[in-house]
């Protein structure tokens, strides 16, 4: 077998991981099964992972940049707020409807960490995780246009995490597809509402013309 860089054959086993999981479910999920999809021996998935945990981590981590990876390159200064927000949005939701069992793999993933003594880190670390991406997200497009929010980065983060976590659940098992895009827009003007206007230029001065 050739070698590979350590951080490439990481990721390989990662996503054949993804594979297997979105495929055959977390609980039923082996090393000896991630090890076939990727196509290597049995010893490379345990020198590469030390632990489950950690095998699960890097999942964690891999799912949420497969996404997240699509919605940087969406959230770019378009004509007006409200767009370039509509459009971050929009690459997420194009990324649900194109991996829908990719993301339902997300909700096993936390229940499984929430269930398993010893990992409930993990389904901790998920959550973080999330809004972590979206305070880079808000920062990225904060600094491309150069506007402040009424409220907190961290505050806005959580809700988004919350928001997307909900609507995405909701479209797995209702399948709506009219009816998310609905509550999208209802969510992007509230985001956009929430940016704090600038403050007006002095008021031009009176003409004087008690003189005249």
């Amino acid at each position: 077998m050739a070698r590979m860089p350590s951080a490439d054959r990481r990721r390989q086993l990662t996503e054949a991981a993804i594979r297997a999981m979105t495929r055959d479910g977390v609980p039923r999920t082996t090393t000896r099964s991630i090890a076939a999809e990727a196509g290597v021996s049995l010893s490379v998935v345990h020198y590469v992972f030390e632990s489950k945990q950690n095998l699960l981590e890097s999942v964690i981590e891999a799912i949420t940049e497969h996404y997240i990876s699509v919605v940087r390159e969406a959230i770019r200064p378009r004509a007006t707020l409200r767009e370039t927000i509509r459009a971050g949005f929009q690459a997420y939701w194009d990324h649900v409807q194109a991996n829908p069992g990719e993301h339902m793999l997300t909700y096993e993933l936390t229940q499984y960490a929430l269930r398993q003594p010893g990992f409930e880190h993990l389904a901790r670390r998920q959550h973080e995780l999330y809004c972590e991406t979206y305070r880079e997200l808000i920062g990225r497009l904060r600094l491309g246009m150069g506007f402040e929010l009424a409220i907190p980065d961290p505050q806005l983060a959580r809700y988004l995490a919350a928001m997307t976590d909900g609507l995405t659940l909701n479209f797995l098992v209702l399948g709506d597809a009219e009816a998310a895009a609905g509550l999208l827009d209802m969510v992007t003007d509230h985001v956009a509402g929430l940016v704090v206007p600038e403050p007006a230029g002095p008021a031009p001065a009176l003409e004087d013309r008690s003189r005249a």
